[in-house]
């Protein structure tokens, strides 16, 4: 219940919509208290005596009762309907800048397809309730309560008849809340997991067919979709143990009514017209008993949702600014590792050691190492993707925690080596990080990068759209446009993934050739696994389990490191040139 009284305070936006709707719903429900008592009316001074005249009025008087219900139920159900869509609106603006703004740490734990869950239907679980449950929850407690002050005024021993039965279906009802609730709560889940499977075989679609795992595939979302079959059924079976119970109480108080009634009724202590508006309102009494049934099947699946919702509203960013955060000057691009030690969340281990190490403004520092070495963890930690667990990173002697992620990020280029590509256009992928360039600036970058040729073979040049995640392009392309989406910010720093992995000998010489141009005055990160890539390097950093095993330059490393021979000895089989700076083959 806490997570749905935060949930509907999202309605202050909308102040004036939900006012219109409740004093909606009270008229509504004033004109159903009104419409009995105009029968009884009819009956004891109409139909009984013969009375034409109040015939012809009661008939009008129905008439107005009709037209007020319809204007206000519309009213009602049209500005339930608009604030509800506002609060989700908001809810899932919400939920996108948070998940936006997380961390990795907690992207590296959390399931796609339940942030999708929780963004989607645990939002329209909530909605639903503040559309239709909340205002069914107020709309049954005022006819309740009208209902039974109106039955005792009429008739106190008819009424604590009626009373008598409502105990018990109370109970009835606090039993159905109380088992439902989890089992909505395994609804939720159950749907989070098979959206988690669906966007997994959407993302993998052509690994799944190259390895001909259809079948079990298939197999795998037809076995998460039977559980969530049966979760759902089993909150049908809930329900349906249930309410028959709540209807087997209501006509029991009902029987009780008529036969004792019908006495009173015979013995001249109560009209005909008043019995026939007791079972009226009688009637309009159970009509919110069992309404209570269903939305509290309601309220317990959108307090499930609600939980869901704030669980990632309230999740703890471990990367923020932290109070009195100082925006980074233009920097030089001097970058220092001091003992830096690193172990990501949940880790036995630090995949950093005592890491230390100095990157002078314009120098080109590759990157060498073994899987699992450390290599990635270097360079995330210089854009505070994460945060050093011991030492510290520094730009220009700054520590990076000290300063606002904006303007860190703003002076840093990375090409990633899981290339992103968005929907949209080639020029809008490469201006993504300056959407405002001009053409001029997006062509000059393309060009750098080896894009532009590909791209002018387009019939639409760079105005091509790329589809989903760059479908239709290859992977060099695609890297090639990630590359010049990075060097239009022209950053000071540049990290490079292994980003000439996935292009042929040619497009990776042209690149190099690029690359170097444009490392010219930056401070450049490269990890890459050739000897090609990092020969001409500044410093060259040789990653063994979270250490630093060695560091020099090409020309060092050969002469002082066997595990940089043993690397070189893996590419060329032993009997290989060494590349020296200059350029110059040598045996």
């Amino acid at each position: 219940m806490n997570a749905l009284q935060r949930a509907l305070g999202y309605l202050r936006r909308y102040w004036l919509l939900t006012l219109g709707a409740a004093l909606s719903l009270v008229l509504v429900s004033a004109a159903n208290l009104v419409g009995p008592q105009i029968l009884r009316v009819v009956i004891d001074q109409g139909i009984s005596v013969g009375n034409m005249q109040v015939l012809v009025w009661a008939t009008l008087a129905f008439i107005g009762v009709a037209a007020v219900r319809g204007l206000f139920s519309f009213t009602q159900g049209f500005w339930s309907e608009k604030s509800s869509q506002g609060v989700a609106y908001d809810m899932r603006n919400g939920l996108f800048d948070k998940i936006q703004n997380l961390s990795f740490s907690y992207h590296d734990q959390a399931q796609t397809g339940q942030l999708m869950t929780r963004v989607t239907s645990d939002v329209e679980q909530v909605r639903t309730f503040i559309s239709q449950g909340l205002l069914q929850l107020v709309n049954a407690a005022v006819l309740l309560v009208g209902c039974l002050i109106i039955l005792f005024v009429m008739n106190w021993r008819l009424a604590l008849i009626v009373l008598a039965t409502i105990p018990a279906m109370g109970i009835v009802l606090g039993i159905f809340i109380a088992t439902i609730r989890p089992i909505f709560g395994q609804v939720q889940q159950k749907l989070g997991t098979l959206n988690t499977v669906l966007q997994e075989n959407l993302v993998g679609v052509r690994v799944v067919q190259a390895f001909a795992r259809e079948p079990y595939e298939e197999q795998r979302y037809a076995n998460t979709n039977k559980e969530l079959l049966d979760v759902n059924l089993k909150a049908i079976y809930g329900s349906a143990n249930n309410f028959p119970l709540i209807f087997l109480f209501s006509n029991i108080g009902t029987l009780a009514v008529i036969w004792y009634g019908g006495h009173e009724v015979i013995g001249g202590a109560l009209s005909l017209g008043e019995l026939v508006a007791f079972n009226t309102y009688l009637a309009l009494l159970i009509q919110p008993i069992f309404a209570l049934g269903f939305i509290s099947a309601q309220v317990a699946r959108a307090g499930i949702s609600a939980d869901r919702v704030f669980e990632v509203l309230d999740a703890r960013n471990d990367i923020a600014d932290k109070p009195g955060a100082k925006e980074l000057p233009q920097v030089q691009g001097r970058v220092a590792f001091e003992d830096v030690s690193f172990r990501y969340i949940g880790g036995d281990h630090n995949v950093l050691d005592h890491v230390s190490f100095v990157a002078e403004p314009g120098q080109t520092v590759a990157i060498m190492g073994k899987t699992g070495s450390g290599k990635s963890s270097i360079i995330n930690l210089i854009p505070r993707f994460y945060d050093v667990t011991g030492g510290r990173v520094t730009l220009d002697g700054v520590d990076v925690r000290d300063v606002t992620l904006d303007s860190l990020r703003s002076q840093i280029g990375i090409v990633l080596q899981d290339t992103t590509l968005f929907s949209g256009s080639i020029r809008d992928n490469i201006a993504y990080g300056r959407p405002d360039a001009s053409d001029a600036e997006v062509e000059a970058a393309a060009k750098a990068a080896q894009a532009h040729p590909f791209i002018s073979e387009f019939p639409d040049g760079y105005g091509t759209v790329v589809g989903e995640r760059g479908v239709g392009l290859s992977g060099g392309q695609r890297q090639r446009i990630a590359i010049a989406r990075a060097l239009l910010l022209n950053p000071r720093i540049l990290i490079l993934d292994d980003s000439t992995s996935a292009v042929d000998a040619e497009t990776e010489y042209q690149l190099q050739q690029a690359l170097e141009r444009l490392m010219h005055g930056r401070t450049a990160f490269v990890i890459a696994q050739r000897i090609s890539t990092v020969r001409n390097a500044d410093l060259i950093l040789l990653l063994d389990n979270g250490n630093i095993a060695a560091q020099g330059t090409h020309d060092d490393l050969l002469a002082t490191s066997a595990l940089y021979g043993d690397i070189i000895d893996s590419q060329f089989g032993g009997d290989h040139p060494i590349v020296a700076l200059d350029g110059e083959m040598k045996m």
